[in-house]
């Protein structure tokens, strides 16, 4: 523990804080930039004393409820609660499972991709936010509920939808290793998370294909780089894949785009103005 390190920390961080900033009024005679010594302790349901000694590099080793105490009461971002967890001591536990918040400027960029279908996946491969375009291109997240919006479970489980896999994807069955390998990294980083665990055992129940990945123990592979949707409307699409890791959350933002002035690329165009609505043929 770098007591004299915790205690300017702390410092800083409780500085950069106004009372409007925490529901707290301003009031007279405010002379010290930020918030109070006092007025953090009742955010973080400390004693003033234990705080004030917290700063001055005279307490013991804060707990780890005080600990999350005060990263609520200064707003720590997740990089600053590990940097105080590290100067107390005590390194933040694991998170208990995959977040699955998606940033507000990461849902931005995926919207602002007008011409691209995007779409978020989770460390264990649920489809978290998604553009119009990818709804269209695959499927309506939106009208699933959220255990079938789960890209390994419609892999390796179904259903097949008017005899396509996977929305008719040519490369099927290396997403299938791809997400095997995804959910072993997954089953290591969160060994407590009970919806990991279910999707797994659930995963080996039902799919002999799975199984045998399983058993392989492959933990990377070949990325993806071109793929092509057989999609009953618009007919093949063939699409860049690119995918940006959002390390910090454990997820990944995927984008499929097509070469401008193709077909692939005509047909999504067509797909933006279809949209989720199907096409009928006047009887």
């Amino acid at each position: 523990m770098d007591r004299a390190e915790l205690g300017a920390f702390l410092r800083s961080r409780r500085e950069r804080i106004g009372p409007a900033d925490v529901g707290l009024p301003l009031g007279p005679r405010r002379r010290t930039p930020g918030l109070r010594r006092e007025e953090v302790a009742a955010l973080a349901f400390i004693s003033p004393e234990y705080y004030a000694r917290l700063e001055q590099a005279r307490a013991p080793r804060p707990s780890r409820e005080v600990l999350a105490g005060l990263t609520r009461a200064l707003r720590l971002t997740d990089a600053e609660r590990d940097h105080l967890h590290q100067l107390a001591g005590a390194p933040p536990s694991p998170a208990p499972g995959p977040p699955r918040e998606v940033r507000r400027s990461t849902l931005d960029l995926v919207h602002r991709l007008p011409g691209a279908a995007a779409f978020v996946t989770s460390a264990t491969l649920e489809v978290l936010a998604w553009n119009d375009l990818a709804a269209a291109l695959m499927e309506d997240f939106s009208a699933l509920p959220r255990r079938d919006r789960n890209l390994a479970r419609r892999a390796f489980l179904g259903p097949r939808t008017e005899g396509r896999r996977l929305y008719g994807v040519s490369d099927a069955a290396a997403f299938e290793r791809h997400a095997a390998s995804r959910l072993r990294t997954a089953a290591v980083r969160y060994p407590d998370d009970p919806e990991v665990s279910a999707l797994i055992h659930e995963l080996l129940d039902g799919s002999a294909e799975f199984a045998r990945l399983w058993k392989a123990r492959e933990v990377d592979g070949e990325p993806t780089v071109r793929k092509t949707f057989r999609h009953p409307l618009v007919g093949p699409v063939t699409v860049n894949c690119d995918a940006l890791e959002l390390t910090d959350r454990d997820q990944q933002v995927v984008i499929y785009t097509a070469v401008p002035g193709s077909s692939s690329d005509q047909a999504l165009r067509l797909l933006s103005v279809i949209g989720t609505q199907r096409m009928t043929t006047p009887g």
